[in-house]
């Protein structure tokens, strides 16, 4: 809707007119005093009353209406002057005792007083309390009900009058308004679902009363829109309510109480144009620097507008200054009783924990309001007020959050922070249950970020209570639901929109939940958590002078919590980063002192003493033993009992010195120790390394101390049950099983092995070790590869033992799958276990086997070299040098038996005198007292090595030298041969070459001739246009410069005649000719460009008109010279010809009529075509050549020179050359006709029009 006068629909305008007629203020047509006639006296004597000064009691002035018997409109104005200084109550006294006067009159008089009535009781609504005040009892006090039943009775009883009567719609519907704000809103219903609820029928009805009251006043009565507007804004139609308030502004711009622009700002706030709403409040504080609803309502813009910034962002104070100061203050010091403002001062309160204030503030908002949203905000403050406290009512501020969600709807529609305090009541309650269940429902309803914070916080607090019990639960569904809902939050933190502020709690949760299966997001996490603590420090930026490195950050880090710093560097720890998990535990052991100097009732001696362990951990992971050693007993000598500590340091004894202080330290910490089970489980493994033998598993000592601790200590001993298993796995592997008894026996030792190994497993389900020896029994007793495959690769999965690799390298050599089998037992290497000579022969074998199936001597050549280096590092156990030799003779075997291109002599000789090595080595192994075969076996083959394999490597020495001798020769020619074959390739290129650049300087030669050519020739014909310049201009008798006059040539006939001798006939043709000269004259003065030539029907015409085009062309260059044209043509060259061809008319004498114009003219004609003649000769020289097949007989020119003497002898002609000669029309243009594209000279005639077809009569040209 456009605006009239203020140019804006909004009320934004700043060039209103102040007018003050325009601007009438509320009681403005109460007089200052009115006169109350008297009965009895003159008619000019009445009782003054001064309506500015009225009197508290108003029974006398009522007595004094009543006596003297005055209309109605006394009683109006007397209550409402009343009524203009607030005493509402005197004016519905006077009212009342009025229409109990006018009872004896006409009924129709009182409808005025019972509308007044009316309108006194809403006023009289909208300032009584909304519920029973607290501390007052129900009869003491009216509330807004009973005022609107009082003015629905005044209503009614005016509607029995006259139901019609206009100002009852405007009542009606203001009174159906205030019924409606007391109504509860309506709940949630289906989607679809029409809204029947009691408060959308009344706002129905109340829209319907303002029409009514609208139509009656012709759409003039403007407090009907605005109420109508209002009932829709109460409706949530926004943008119907928007253009009643801006119809308002536009036909009543200057309008102010109540004032529309207030509506409208409402109006754009609920449609989202917040900066807009802004405006149109802002207009009406301009327009009205008192009204207290522009003020508030911009204090909640500035409260919201806050809202967008972290409480610590240097933009939110002075926002939220201005908000409280400037305008919240303002309206309340206006209005101490406006709701909307109580509500909002209340929060400000809150956070300065005036409880009292609140209190007082809340319960102003609630009981003074009509409006729903403004309740809601009272009974939400009593409810944190009651939250807040030291010891809170958790039932009464359960009561007012329910209330505060009632008030606005409840359900889907109900206040989401009231439903937030109910969540956190009911947590308090320990209903986590209810808690789970309402906030599911909100992130149904509006994906609320608190809410699923909180509700993923539910489900992490829950998980770790099961964790803590030791219940065995599966709680993957929960743990999902959680990492879900905190991620989500985490993914809103990015969203720039939102400004929201991370939360580390959320992180902290996300941590411990990623702890165990993801643990590298774990980390990723408590970093992030790091940097925001950092971020938030005061002085994190470096001074001058100083820059930002490592030293720097690990600085800043001392701030942090030492709890943090230490969880970071165990995560870093078990991602195997040991060098930086080592510089957190550092830098967390500085952070305890600086936390303890902060804050004494930290107990920093327990924080020290875990790091200092983690920290000592952390050196023994890096091979560092010394500096674990340093801290180690450094812990002890603090806590002497620190049985952890002694742990790690026996066991380092055990690994430096396994003979002498390893077992003494470990039966020292046995003996004091021998009831803490890490303490056993040390020994066992222990036992595991230093144990003989024992033939009989029950009779082996590290069997019964794991049997000792299963029976007295603890029987779910998951370390004593794995070890039992491995024990039971050892003796089946060692078994014999040459008969079937011995095979069953081995059989059960492997069942007895997977019974301890399932035990532990159901104990401890992610116990990877118990995994492994069923995957390992699995595989030796069942041969089921495949499965021990996928067994093992879980088991990596989740530790990063060697023995999983070497398990794997096992399996896949098994499987041939020599390539993944080899990158198992590099792993494994690469796990601190590159001095295992077990796996290094493990690489050979398996390189061994890989050389064998591809045929391979490099591969053979590695497995070699991985068993020299197993024997170097072992040279005491005899199977390691019995490998190096059986590879040696395997290498042997596979170079005699390869072809020649597959092998080299160094190969050989190399392989030779490794076969002697191994001969001598198998000789050496059979004399030893412990073979790792027979004797006989060993022995057998280093013969057969000294005997045959000898032998055949040197024939195939012989034979590879011989070959390589040979092939050295052929290839020593074919590299002979290839370089002279390169030489002649360059040879020919070089001449190739030479020839090129010979013809490159003839062609510069070429050039630079046609250039001095082309210059001649430019000299040549600038020297003959000056000759022929010369020729044709002379100097006149006055000297000035004339073209030179030529003398015209006689006609056809002959001489021209005198005039007197002239006959008849003569002058007839004489003067028929003349005026054929004038038309081609005149024709060739209007057009520039020559006509085509028009043939005879049959074709013949237009090859004729073509030839004599050419003819004419020939003819004017045989003036020049016929010896310029290379041409069989015969060509006229005399002027007398010329002219008598003029004469007959002819088309192959065009040219000649052309000519003879020419003549006849200035000379002009001739001059400027002087240069297309040049141009013409060279196209004919040209054309000429191409078409050496015209000709041009003598005879032919013959017959054309006695038609030109004839004169006016007219040749015969068939009628149908006449009729081609009449009938075709000129067409075009010379260039668009001529297929060739050359120009015609416009000297030329038009030849084949009608008179040049009459005239001429000689026969065409002849192709």
């Amino acid at each position: 809707m456009a605006p009239l006068l203020n140019g804006y629909t909004n009320g934004v305008s700043r060039h209103l007119p102040e007018d003050p007629t325009v601007v009438a203020a509320r009681f403005s047509d109460i007089p200052s005093q009115i006169d109350i006639p008297v009965n009895g006296l003159d008619a000019e004597e009445a009782v003054e009353v001064n309506l500015e000064d009225l009197i508290d009691d108003p029974t006398e002035l009522c007595t004094l209406l009543e006596q003297e018997g005055v209309g109605k409109n006394y009683w109006m104005v007397i209550a409402l002057a009343y009524a203009k200084q607030s005493q509402v109550d005197h004016a519905i006294e006077i009212l009342s005792k009025g229409l109990g006067t006018l009872n004896r009159g006409n009924p129709k008089e009182k409808l005025g007083p019972l509308s007044l009535t009316c309108w006194l009781y809403l006023w009289k609504s909208r300032e009584a309390p909304r519920v029973i005040p607290e501390g007052q009892a129900a009869g003491e006090i009216k509330l807004k009900d009973f005022y609107l039943q009082a003015a629905t009775g005044s209503l009614n009883e005016a509607s029995r009058i006259n139901p019609a009567f206009p100002p009852l719609f405007l009542a009606r519907g203001v009174l159906y308004l205030l019924r409606a704000s007391l109504q509860p809103p309506s709940k949630a219903s289906a989607p679809g679902a029409p809204d029947v609820s009691d408060r959308i029928e009344t706002l129905r009805q109340a829209i319907k009363c303002f029409e009514d009251a609208l139509r009656v006043s012709a759409g003039r009565n403007m407090m009907a829109i605005l109420g109508r507007a209002r009932a829709y804004f109460s409706l949530g139609r926004y943008a119907e309510a928007l253009d009643g308030y801006q119809e308002v502004l536009v036909k009543m711009p200057h309008l102010q109480d109540p004032d529309p622009r207030i509506g409208v700002g409402c109006c754009l706030w609920q449609l989202g144009h917040r900066d807009e709403a802004r405006e149109a409040w802002e207009r009406a504080l301009d327009l009205n620097s008192e009204s207290k609803i522009a003020n508030i309502l911009l204090g909640v813009y500035y409260i919201h507008d806050s809202s967008h910034y972290a409480t610590t962002d240097p933009a939110f104070g002075p926002i939220y200054k201005k908000a409280m100061t400037v305008y919240t203050q303002k309206a309340f010091k206006l209005d101490k009783e406006l709701p909307l403002t109580c509500a909002t001062f209340g929060s400000y309160f809150m956070m300065r924990k005036s409880w009292s204030t609140v209190d007082s503030l809340a319960r102003k908002a609630i009981e003074l309001t009509d409006v729903n949203a403004v309740a809601s905000d009272g009974w939400y403050l009593l409810a944190r007020k009651e939250h807040y406290q030291d010891r809170p009512d958790l039932t009464k501020a359960n009561d007012f959050y329910q209330k505060a969600d009632l008030a606005r709807g409840g359900g889907d529609k109900g206040y989401l922070p009231a439903r937030f305090g109910l969540v956190q009541i009911q947590i308090l309650q320990r209903d986590f249950d209810g808690a789970k269940f309402r906030l599911e429902k909100i992130i149904q309803q509006s994906k609320s970020i608190e809410a699923m914070m909180i509700l993923g916080a539910l489900h992490a607090e829950e998980i770790f209570r099961g964790q803590a019990s030791g219940i065995k639960e599966d709680r993957s569904t929960e743990m999902k639901k959680a990492i879900a809902l905190l991620e989500a939050v985490r993914m809103a933190w990015k969203d720039p929109q939102k400004k929201l502020t991370p939360d580390s709690s959320v992180l902290v949760y996300l941590a411990r939940l990623y702890e165990t299966e993801q643990p590298d997001k774990a980390l990723q996490c408590l970093q992030q958590v790091e940097q925001m603590m950092i971020n938030d420090m005061p002085d994190k930026e470096p001074p001058d002078g100083i820059e930002a490195d490592e030293a720097w950050a690990a600085k800043l880090r001392e701030q942090l919590s030492p709890q943090l710093l230490n969880d970071i560097g165990c995560f870093q720890f078990h991602a195997e980063k040991y060098d930086q998990a080592r510089e957190f535990f550092q830098t967390a052991l500085n952070a305890c002192v600086k936390a303890g100097e902060k804050d004494e009732n930290i107990d920093t001696d327990a924080l020290v003493t875990t790091i200092s362990y983690n920290l000592a951990r952390t050196y023994e992971a890096a091979s560092l033993l010394d500096e674990a050693k340093q801290v180690y007993e450094g812990l002890l000598a603090r806590h002497e009992d620190y049985t952890d500590a002694r742990t790690r340091l026996a066991y380092i004894e055990l690994r430096q010195n396994p003979t002498e202080d390893g077992p003494k330290s470990m039966a020292a910490l046995y003996e004091t120790d021998s009831m803490n089970l890490e303490v056993r489980s040390l020994f066992g493994w222990y036992l595991s390394k230093s144990k003989k033998r024992a033939p009989n598993i029950a009779e082996d000592q590290e069997q019964r101390h794991y049997k000792h601790t299963l029976q007295h200590h603890d029987k779910h001993d998951r370390y004593s049950l794995t070890g039992m298993g491995n024990l039971y796995l050892t003796t089946a592997r060692e078994m014999r099983r040459d008969t079937e008894q011995d095979k069953d026996k081995r059989r059960k030792t492997y069942e007895k092995a997977v019974e301890f190994y399932d035990k532990a497993l159901q104990l401890d389900p992610k116990n990877a070790y118990a995994a492994q020896g069923i995957a390992i029994a699995l595989v030796e007793d069942k041969k089921d590869l495949t499965a021990g495959v996928q067994l093992f690769s879980k088991v990596r999965d989740t530790i990063k033992d060697p023995s999983v690799y070497i398990n794997l390298g096992h399996l896949f050599a098994e499987l041939k799958q020599y390539s993944r089998s080899i990158e198992s037992y590099e792993a494994a290497l690469s796990h601190n276990r590159a001095s295992d000579p077990q796996i290094l022969a493990c690489l050979g074998r398996v390189w061994l086997l890989k050389g064998k199936l591809d045929k391979s001597p490099s591969a053979i050549q590695t497995s070699l070299s991985y068993s020299q280096r197993a024997l170097a590092l072992a040279p005491q156990q005899i199977h390691f040098r019995f490998n190096i030799a059986f590879v040696q003779i395997q290498l042997a075997q596979l170079l005699y038996i390869l072809p020649e291109i597959q092998r080299t002599l160094d190969d050989l000789v190399k392989a030779s005198e490794g076969l002697e090595e191994a001969i001598e080595s198998f000789g050496e192994i059979a004399q030893s007292k412990n073979p790792p075969y027979p004797r006989h076996d060993i022995e057998q083959r280093a013969n057969m090595g000294r005997n045959t394999m000898r032998r055949q490597l040197e024939r195939a020495v012989q034979s590879q030298r011989e070959y390589e001798e040979r092939n050295a020769a052929k290839l020593q020619e074919a590299r002979e041969l290839r370089e002279a074959e390169m030489r002649r390739r360059e040879e020919e290129r070089r001449v190739v070459e030479e020839r090129r650049e010979e013809e490159k300087r003839k062609i510069r030669e070429e050039r630079d001739k046609m250039s001095a050519l082309s210059r001649e020739l430019a000299e040549k014909r600038a020297d003959e246009e000056k000759r022929r310049e010369e020729a044709e201009w002379t100097t006149d008798e006055e000297g000035e410069r004339v073209k030179r006059s030529k003398k015209r040539k006689g006609g056809a006939g002959g001489k021209r005649k005198k005039k007197g001798d002239e006959d008849d006939s003569g002058d007839e043709e004489g003067e028929g000719e003349t005026e054929k000269r004038k038309s081609r004259r005149k024709k060739k003065a209007q057009s520039t460009e020559p006509s085509s030539a028009v043939g005879s029907s049959d074709g013949e015409g237009a090859g004729a008109a073509k030839k004599g085009k050419k003819r004419k062309r020939l003819a004017r260059r045989g003036k020049e010279g016929a010896n310029n044209f290379k041409s069989e043509e015969l060509v006229v060259d005399s002027d007398s010809e010329a002219d008598e061809a003029v004469n007959g008319g002819a088309d192959g004498a065009g040219g000649g009529e052309a000519q003879s114009e020419t003549e006849d003219g200035d000379g002009d004609t001739r001059m400027q075509d002087a240069d297309e003649e040049d141009e013409e000769n060279v196209v004919s020289r040209q054309k000429s050549r191409q078409r050496n097949t015209r000709r041009i007989d003598d005879d032919e020119d013959d017959e054309e020179d006695e038609e030109a003497d004839g004169g006016d002898e007219q040749p015969n002609k068939t009628t149908a050359e006449l009729d081609a000669g009449e009938d075709h029309e000129p067409k075009g243009n010379s260039f668009a006709d001529n297929p060739h594209g050359n120009p015609v000279d416009e000297s030329v005639g038009a030849a084949g029009d009608a008179s040049a077809s009459a005239e001429y009569g000689g026969p065409a040209l002849q192709i």
